[in-house]
């Protein structure tokens, strides 16, 4: 199988924009239909077609919940709401004296919607088709390759306007025509997708193991909300920013680390971002000015702006090491070091640090950054 395109699907998640979570929900349902081996995958030539009327199913399905939520639950950055958000809620409101989700689900799957809600979920189906295309399929991808549609391309159906009877997933398969994507990308969701999606993941699996030994009396969500609870506190990492500070304080020495320039204004940075790896060690922590911390944010700086700015990062190393030696010794040993620290650790640990940046860029997909 080609290894570009795993590495591509972790540039997709990782590195295409997140302005909403449309991605996740189309690649979500994409895994999740080839997952159960729809009836309806058609292989033609060097891609796969799937019906987009599922795709529509599976994201209400999928939404129903989040909108049905007590506590909101964000899908969207900023103040305004998803395309199809207040259709979904009147969808969800009539269910709420209806078993909610299942009785919404199992009108979709056998009974056929209500006629007093038919209007609305045929303006949802439109609406969601619409979406669908504009959005996540039009620009999926982008993060690899110029071009629109790059992976994701939808035909124009004949949206069956006449149709008369109650609405369900037949209506919804035979209205909306169908999408394709390249057949590298169906074997890999074929074979790994349910670990993509999370499904058969090692932490989801674990949680089910404990759910079902507890004799289901814990829930799914606060055990893997244990299991992935992070041993490294927001107070841990502002108690280690606030000794770096006063390091700095003491030294007199607060230039940034990226641009060198020196600054009374300074932030203490994470070089390998905290969102990606829960690491507060004093190496992991550097001075930066507040407008290039901004920029910077959850991104992996290059191996080529470490290697440009090894001098500075080097200075603030020996600082560190000269006034927590112990501390910072220990933690360079397990996370650059290993077994080959001594007298050249200085440039062992650079040589590390940008090989570690390099992973996270070119194989986990994380945006690169650099000025």
């Amino acid at each position: 199988m080609n290894k570009e395109i795993f590495s591509n699907i972790s540039k997709i998640i990782e590195r295409d924009s997140k302005s909403t979570t449309y991605k996740f929900a189309l690649l979500r349902a994409t895994i999740d239909l080839i997952q159960e081996n729809s009836p309806f995958i058609e292989f033609k030539e060097d891609r796969v077609h799937l019906p987009m009327g599922l795709l529509i199913e599976k994201w209400m399905i999928y939404y129903f919940p989040i909108f049905d939520s007590i506590r909101r639950i964000p899908q969207i950055n900023g103040t305004s709401n998803l395309a199809f958000e207040e259709l979904m809620k009147s969808v969800v409101d009539f269910y709420k004296k209806r078993n909610s989700l299942s009785g919404f689900n199992n009108d979709l799957k056998r009974n056929g919607i209500p006629e007093e809600l038919t209007s609305t979920i045929r303006s949802l189906g439109d609406k969601l088709y619409s979406t669908l295309r504009r959005m996540p399929m039009h620009y999926i991808g982008r993060s690899i390759s110029s071009d629109y549609h790059s992976i994701y391309k939808p035909e124009i159906p004949k949206i069956n306007r006449q149709f008369r009877g109650r609405i369900d997933s037949e209506f919804l398969v035979s209205s909306y025509g169908t999408f394709s994507i390249p057949k590298d990308y169906y074997d890999a969701f074929e074979i790994l997708g349910s670990f993509i999606g999370g499904q058969d993941s090692i932490l989801f699996k674990w949680a089910e193991f404990s759910v079902k030994a507890s004799g289901n009396e814990l829930s799914l969500e606060r055990v893997l909300g244990n299991l992935a609870k992070s041993p490294v506190s927001e107070r841990d990492v502002k108690k280690s920013k606030e000794l770096f500070q006063s390091i700095l304080l003491k030294s007199g020495d607060t230039r940034c680390v990226w641009s060198g320039k020196k600054t009374s204004s300074i932030q203490v940075d994470h070089v390998i971002p905290f969102a990606i790896w829960k690491n507060n060690d004093l190496w992991n922590l550097l001075p930066a000015v507040p407008k290039i911390n901004n920029s910077k944010r959850d991104k992996i700086p290059t191996p080529e702006l470490i290697e440009r700015q090894k001098g500075v990062i080097l200075h603030y190393w020996e600082l560190l090491d000269q006034t927590h030696h112990s501390r910072f010794q220990k933690e360079i040993k397990i996370s650059l070091l290993g077994n080959e620290s001594g007298a050249n650790w200085k440039e062992l640990a650079i040589s590390q640090l940008k090989e570690s940046c390099h992973f996270l860029i070119e194989k986990r997909g994380f945006d690169p950054w650099h000025l």
